[in-house]
């Protein structure tokens, strides 16, 4: 990372180069040796947030080739957002300055899946399963609304309205990517290729 703060486009083609070694097969497993997590110890600066689904297969600092303490990462299944979600991701922007948020999702989602098929048979799920698919399901109905009722189309539906619900329900969020100090990345993550791609993209992602 260069001396000076990094700006929203420079992260954002960072992780897009680690995933691009990911998928290669060439990462460079940076940041992860003993010099640096004694260098951690007293403190951490992450240069980004990650807010993604909970899902075992979908873990960021593998994916996107990063090391201890590069990551913020803030998990729920389906990335439903709630309460401690977006404290989480406000303490990783105002506290640590992180100037990008990444939305990650991927195809055949299981709370999406769920979602669907809840909103197809009417049948919900018990506990607090069904307080995920609840969340979810305003975006199912939104992708049929609009045409959409496979799942991987409303899995970007949904990363698509999660990038908006982050910006709706946090000002604080809000407020750093109306100054250009911060941009949010919706990306969904294909399980098998392990790509990742821009559904949504609020802020500079470029330069």
């Amino acid at each position: 990372m260069p001396a000076s703060p990094p700006t929203p486009a420079q992260v954002y083609q960072l992780l897009l180069e680690g995933n691009r070694r990911f998928v290669g097969g060439t990462p460079v497993h940076p940041n992860q040796d003993a010099d640096r997590r004694a260098a951690l110890a007293p403190a951490q600066r992450p240069f980004a947030v990650l807010f993604g689904c909970s899902d075992s297969r979908l873990a960021a600092e593998i994916i996107f080739d990063q090391g201890l303490g590069d990551l913020f990462v803030v998990r729920t299944a389906g990335h439903v957002v709630g309460a401690e979600a977006l404290g989480s991701i406000e303490y990783g922007v105002s506290v640590f300055g992180a100037p990008l948020v990444v939305v990650l999702g991927h195809d055949s989602c299981g709370a999406v899946t769920a979602a669907r098929r809840t909103c197809l048979e009417g049948v919900s799920p018990s506990g607090y399963v069904r307080d995920v698919v609840e969340r979810v399901t305003p975006s199912v109905l939104a992708a049929h609304a609009a045409g959409t009722t496979d799942v991987d189309g409303i899995v970007d539906v949904h990363i698509e309205r999660t990038v908006d619900l982050l910006l709706e329900r946090s000002s604080l969020l809000a407020t750093e990517v109306a100054a250009g100090r911060c941009a949010v990345a919706g990306l969904s993550y294909r399980l098998a290729e392990g790509t990742v791609r821009l559904v949504a993209g609020k802020g500079a992602l470029t330069a």
